[in-house]
C-alpha cells in the first residue's frame, strides 16, 4: 500500500521547547494515520520558507510546529509556491493567538491528531506590500515588544512578558501622523497604535480585535488608536481594549479588505510577532481563503 507523504517542519526551540518531549508521539500519530513522514527541524530564520517552496510539491500534507514566526514562514512558503496543499498546525509558541482562533488544542498530541484527521478550512491570509502575514500586522505601542523581549522571559512569563515590557515604555509613547484609506473611506490622525488582524485574540487577550470575527469572510478587523492627551485617556484606552468595549473618541475600529496607510515618516511594523521593516507607505490586502488549514471537526 502506497502511503501518503507528510512534510513535518518544526522549530525545536519554540516556546519552552516542548516539542522535544512530544516528537516521537507526534510522528507516531502521523504514521498511524497512514502517512510516510519526513521531519525537518528548522535551522535558522527563513528556513521554513525555502523548505516549503523547494519540497512541498512532493507531499500531500504539510504540518508545522512552532510559534507565530514558524507558522508565518510556512504559510509564506505555501503562498509563494502556489500550491493548494493543506496545512496542519501544532502550536508551540508563547501565546498561540491564531491557533486558538482556529480551535486548535494547546495539547500537542491532540493538535497532531487534528492535523491528520480534521477537516479542511479555507482561511484568509494577508498581503503586506510584497510580504505575507497570517493574522496580524501592527505598528506603534507594544509592537516592538515581541521581537525585542528576551526569549527566556517569553518562555517563563508567556504573553504577560509583552505587557510587562510595554508598561516600561509608556513614558515614551511615540505616535505617527498618517492617512488611512480603507475600502473607499478615509481616516486621518495622530495614532500611537494600529493593528490589522484576522484573529479572535492578540497577546493572549480574547475579543481585543472586536466581536463577530470570522477568519474566512475576506475582511480584516482594523483598530487605530489615537495618541492620548493624558494618563486618564491612556487608562481608558487600555481598559476599553481589554474589556472589548470600543472607545470611539480615541479609536477608529472597522472592517476592511484593502487598507492603504500613508505616513510622514517611516514607521516600524511587526507581522505575526516578527519585525516587518520600516515603511512610509503600506498596502495591506485580504486574500480570501488563500490557505487551507486542518481544524477540528466540531
Amino acid at each position: 500500500m502506497d502511503r501518503k507523504k507528510l512534510l513535518f517542519i518544526y522549530n525545536p526551540h519554540a516556546g519552552k521547547a516542548h516539542i522535544r518531549t512530544h516528537l516521537l508521539s507526534i510522528i507516531d500519530i502521523f504514521t498511524k494515520a497512514g502517512y510516510e513522514v519526513t521531519a525537518y527541524p528548522t535551522q535558522k530564520r527563513g528556513d521554513a520558507i525555502e523548505e516549503v517552496i523547494t519540497r512541498a510539491s512532493d507531499f500531500e500534507l504539510v504540518v508545522c510546529s512552532g510559534g507565530d514566526g514558524t507558522l508565518d514562514e510556512v504559510v509564506t512558503g505555501v503562498v509563494r509556491s502556489g500550491l493548494q496543499i493543506p496545512l496542519g498546525y501544532i502550536p508551540a509558541g508563547s501565546t498561540n493567538d491564531f491557533a486558538g482562533s482556529l480551535g486548535l488544542s494547546k495539547d500537542m498530541q491532540k493538535a497532531a491528531q487534528v492535523a491528520v484527521t480534521g477537516k479542511t478550512f479555507a482561511c484568509d491570509i494577508g498581503t503586506f506590500n510584497e510580504d505575507n502575514f497570517v493574522y496580524i500586522a501592527a505598528f506603534g505601542l507594544f509592537t516592538d515588544v515581541s521581537y525585542e523581549t528576551n526569549q527566556q522571559v517569553k518562555n517563563v512569563l508567556g504573553y504577560m512578558a509583552y505587557i510587562l515590557e510595554g508598561v516600561k515604555r509608556l513614558s515614551a509613547i511615540k505616535s505617527y501622523q498618517m492617512r488611512v484609506f480603507a475600502d473607499g473611506k478615509e481616516y486621518s490622525g495622530n495614532y500611537m497604535y494600529g493593528m490589522i488582524t484576522n484573529s479572535r485574540s492578540v497577546g493572549g487577550f480574547k475579543n481585543i480585535t472586536g466581536k463577530n470575527v470570522e477568519l474566512n469572510d475576506g475582511l480584516f478587523e482594523v483598530t487605530l488608536i489615537k495618541r492620548p492627551k493624558n494618563a486618564i485617556e491612556l487608562n481608558n484606552i487600555m481598559a476599553a481594549l481589554i474589556g472589548a468595549k470600543i472607545d470611539t473618541k480615541s479609536m477608529h475600529c472597522f472592517k476592511a479588505s484593502r487598507i492603504e496607510i500613508k505616513s510622514e515618516t517611516a514607521i516600524p511594523w511587526t507581522r505575526d510577532g516578527e519585525f516587518g521593516g520600516n515603511h512610509e507607505n503600506v498596502l495591506i490586502c485580504n486574500e480570501k481563503g488563500a490557505v487551507t488549514f486542518m481544524i477540528p471537526e466540531k
